[in-house]
């Protein structure tokens, strides 16, 4: 008689999903996964991304999808270091096998002035982690209390970090970027008893120090002491500086306090397109789930250098350190300023670059536009390159050196000349814009989604698959499922593809949002998975793609659903378009849409087109520039076979580009819409008033 886990492990074998090709070094992609049962036989799967599993082995539908790689049990540890459940084990295994490898990289000298990268070691890095945590044990903070983090990248971030790990302190980013009021907000939120900052950010917490009473201590990293401002008007809150601190602490040496894996580990703040930031409670055991998931996809080696420019804050690139650490990856900071980001890539020539969608679509615009104007011979000579280079890549096969020499070796130059890994994630990258950098860039791109509830990442794109336009599988530390919008018209019976809101669950996903048991609730079922809010549909393999979002939907006058984002991933490949909000409400039948152009591409149009013109606002306000960019529009649109109801029908030109600092974007790149629609008020009334005046003349032709 067959037992359950027999019963179980026949019907995934029955029910895998049609094969896909895995890269040749994942050939024993699972080798044997042997069951409770001893008379379980082998398991072999070697060309499958997903296997689905029934919701409830009695009455549930075959709607669960997990990773091939582990399909009977969700992964919670590293599989080579399975005695690592901490953050704080994670680093200590990396100082025992890495202590005198270089760890943390900066090209900042203490007198501010920029040179070639310095390294601290593994080594140096823990004796200053014990330092720290030390000090803070000197000016008396106990185990589980808050540390906030209000600084940019920098080697003390990771030290900081590392050492309230080490302590059992919870560490809390606060972004630089935020804003007082919310920084405000989250200290008080959380209860923060010490901060980090720098000079600049202490000036902010200066402007309210009487209203966050929690707060004890701030230490001033990159500031000396007879710089740091006298003492407040509030006698309890002492003001120190890191290297003050570090003395402190290593003449007062105190032994560590190492966390539980199911110890509170960060609060991380999300920004949130609309209202007050929440706090993301996650766990020790939540960040190494989602790094040894990561590690059992794509190998890495302590021979990597990865540059650190995304924000600490976020827990993209919190994730990424923690990947990094593990494997013993050099770490270099950017000097804080991303206008000089391609001179650091320059100086560190990383191996590792990871990045968002907005940013690879500034690159792929910036060599397409490269291209187009460089004569017809160079640009023939590129179409043909990237035509070979792309089949030869789709077809598996490594596309002739000559191209390298003759084309791309120039564009790898732009990051360094030696990356072997490009990472996206934060919002989903278009197929075209994927295909041109991994043609371009001649290496492995890896498209990812996650959020911050989950530790990071859900699902990972395989090495070796060259298909473009999906996120890939779940990986191993989770199992992920759809269900049914019937308000948008998605569900499980869709054909040709399932689709639906993802859901999650397993040991990545986050606790709960901080003293909000109301908005908790909201985000979990009774059976504990997490709604995203995100809508996927299942490609075959067992893949998926984002093609919705299910809480910035709108519905126009006629009924029609808008999904803005979508239609903005569009427009971003239009050669004028640097960023773009498209905006529509129930009172109007048509879309609109703010464009923050590209300065040199309108500049460049605008000459060829002879327009005068006095500054580039000037030029955006010509009703011929509009014109030009919206045709253009258009086209990208009708290529995207975008419905006709999805076309913005009018256009806006601003010179000014959305940034963090007037508001109108998250620190994770995405568009604030509230404050977007806020902010661009009076265009949008403009424009819904120019197409009332012309829609009378249009229906007499």
């Amino acid at each position: 008689m067959e037992s359950p886990a027999q019963r179980r492990l026949n019907a995934i074998q029955s029910h895998l999903l049609p094969s896909a090709v895995y890269a040749a070094e994942d050939e024993s992609l699972i080798g044997r996964n042997v069951t409770s049962s001893s008379s379980s036989p082998p398991f072999f799967v070697d060309q499958q991304y997903s296997v689905v599993l029934p919701e409830k082995l009695q009455t549930g539908k075959w709607n669960v999808y997990r990773s091939a790689r582990s399909p009977m049990k969700l992964l919670s540890r590293f599989d080579d270091h399975p005695e690592i459940g901490t953050l704080h084990e994670n680093f200590v295994h990396a100082v025992e096998t890495y202590r005198d490898y270089k760890y943390l990289g900066t090209r900042i000298r203490v007198d501010g002035t920029v040179g070639e990268y310095k390294w601290m070691t593994f080594g140096e890095a823990a004796t200053a982690r014990e330092a720290i945590g030390s000090g803070l044990r000197y000016y008396g903070l106990e185990q589980g209390a808050c540390v906030g983090l209000y600084f940019i990248n920098r080697p003390e971030w990771m030290v900081v970090d590392h050492a309230c790990s080490a302590y059992s302190y919870i560490s809390v980013p606060l972004y630089d970027t935020l804003g007082p009021d919310a920084v405000k907000f989250v200290v008080n939120h959380s209860g923060i008893k010490a901060t980090f900052c720098v000079p600049e950010t202490l000036n902010t917490l200066l402007s309210f120090i009487s209203s966050i009473p929690s707060v004890r201590l701030i230490v001033v990293v990159g500031g000396a002491d007879e710089h740091l401002p006298s003492l407040p008007s509030t006698p309890d809150v002492k003001f120190v500086s890191y290297l003050k601190l570090l003395g402190q602490g290593r003449r007062n040496l105190q032994p560590f306090f190492p966390p539980k894996p199911d110890d509170v580990a960060t609060i991380c703040y999300t920004s949130g397109t609309t209202g007050t930031p929440k706090g993301v409670v996650l766990t020790h055991r939540n960040l190494i789930a989602n790094a040894s998931a990561f590690c059992r996809k794509v190998k890495f080696y302590p021979s990597d250098v990865y540059i650190s420019y995304l924000p600490l804050a976020h827990i993209y690139e919190r994730s990424n350190q923690v990947i990094c650490c593990n494997n013993g990856v050099g770490v270099g900071f950017y000097q804080g300023d991303n206008l000089k980001l391609m001179d650091d890539l320059a100086a560190l020539r990383p191996t590792i670059f990871c990045s968002v969608p907005r940013l690879y679509n500034r690159i792929y615009a910036g060599i397409t536009n490269a291209v187009s104007t460089s004569g017809a011979l160079k640009e023939r000579l590129f179409r043909a390159a990237y035509n070979s280079k792309r089949q030869a890549i789709m077809n598996g096969r490594n596309a002739s050196p000559i191209w390298d020499k003759l084309v791309f070796n120039k564009i790898k130059e732009k990051l360094g000349g030696r990356v072997r890994i490009l990472g996206s994630g934060a919002s989903p990258l278009s197929p075209d814009v994927m295909d041109f950098l991994r043609v371009c860039f001649g290496c492995m791109l890896i498209e990812g989604y996650g959020m911050t509830e989950t530790s990071c990442i859900i699902t990972l794109m395989d090495v070796g698959d060259v298909l473009a336009g999906h996120v890939g599988s779940p990986h191993a530390a989770c199992e992920v499922k759809l269900v049914d919008v019937p308000e948008m018209n998605y569900t499980s019976e869709d054909e040709p593809y399932p689709r639906g809101e993802i859901c999650v669950r397993g040991p990545i996903v986050f606790q709960g949002y901080y003293k909000d048991e109301v908005q908790t609730r909201e985000v979990f079922d009774d059976d504990g998975w997490f709604h995203t809010g995100d809508i996927g549909l299942w490609l075959p393999g067992g893949r998926l793609k984002i093609i919705d979002r299910k809480k910035n939907i709108f519905k126009l006058a006629q009924g029609e659903y808008i999904a803005p984002e979508k239609i903005e991933n569009v427009y971003a490949k239009c050669k004028f378009v640097s960023q773009c909000f498209v905006y529509g409400d129930s009172f109007n039948s048509s879309l609109v849409a703010v464009v923050a152009v590209e300065p040199d591409v309108l500049r460049d149009w605008a000459a060829s087109e002879g327009i005068q013109y006095e500054d580039l606002g000037q030029l955006c306000n010509d009703p011929r520039a509009r014109n030009a960019v919206l045709a253009e529009m258009d086209d990208v649109g009708r290529e995207a076979q975008l419905r006709g109801f999805e076309f913005a029908k009018a256009v806006t030109l601003v010179p000014e580009q959305f940034t963090l600092e007037n508001g109108l974007l998250t620190p994770t790149f995405k568009i604030k819409r509230s404050q977007a629609k806020e902010y661009f008020a009076k265009a949008i009334a403009n424009m819904y008033a120019e197409l009332s005046t012309s829609e009378p003349a249009l229906s007499k032709l």
